[in-house]
């Protein structure tokens, strides 16, 4: 008991030591402004890059799935053979490069003459995420069996029809998971936009890193990126409840 009573002033001093080194990361000459600043760039960052990287998978997607029928069917569409030629390599190389390296050549090569590296980190992160977002999509529609495809025709419904509204409904139910963890790495892959330009929250923290001389810049920043993952592992928990109840009805 006595050794618990000494050791309380240093404890209650590391504490207030603690609370000295957030009020100087964070509340100090209005810090905190910096951080929600680069918040609002980061979250910008991500959601161009999402909305990019769904349209460029489902594209992509699509020709791979359409190729690969064509083929079973005994059919050689050339105009298709060619596009998956082309998504082929654009998936192998894509896949095969780090991101960093994807943004730093995007922004030295086509977004040179910017100041601001925003539009080339939207790109740059749309086209690394429609990569994996195809594949997903592609394996979400594969899993979904051809008669429903066969049915939909049957019906006197178009191809186009027949995918946008019985086989897609159901691919993403299938791949909703996956997807959401595509998101939460790409809001995280975010972090190193930095390299172009992108005043986005890692890098203010580093600025203000650079100017207190310890890491608590850093640790407000790892605490702002967990809130937002825990919120979108909610968001899908709550997106994937109320599928599994309209599928009861």
């Amino acid at each position: 008991m006595f050794t618990r009573l000494a050791a309380a002033p240093e404890e209650l001093t590391g504490l207030a030591k603690l609370w000295d080194q957030f009020d100087t990361a964070f509340l100090t000459n209005g810090r905190w402004q910096l951080y929600f600043k680069g918040l609002l760039k980061t979250l910008e960052l991500a959601a161009g890059a999402v909305i990019l990287g769904i349209v460029i998978g489902i594209i992509i997607a699509i020709i791979k799935v359409s190729a690969q029928q064509s083929r079973d069917n005994g059919k050689h569409n050339l105009v298709l053979m060619i596009a998956e030629k082309i998504c082929n390599l654009y998936l192998t190389i894509i896949r095969g490069t780090p991101v960093m390296l994807q943004l730093l050549i995007i922004y030295g090569g086509v977004f040179v003459s910017m100041t601001d590296g925003t539009l080339a980190g939207i790109v740059g992160f749309g086209i690394n995420s429609g990569a994996y977002v195809a594949e997903i999509i592609r394996a979400g529609i594969q899993s979904i069996d051809r008669g429903q495809t066969e049915a939909g025709r049957s019906l006197g419904l178009t191809s186009g029809m027949t995918m946008r509204l019985i086989i897609m409904p159901q691919a993403i139910r299938n791949i909703l998971p996956a997807l959401f963890n595509e998101f939460i790495t790409l809001l995280k892959e975010t972090s190193v936009a930095g390299y172009i330009a992108v005043n986005e929250v890692v890098k203010m923290a580093n600025g203000i890193k650079a100017k207190i001389f310890n890491i608590m810049p850093l640790m407000i920043t790892a605490v702002f990126y967990l809130i937002m993952v825990i919120g979108l592992t909610q968001l899908q928990k709550v997106i994937e409840r109320r599928l599994h109840e309209s599928d009861r009805r």
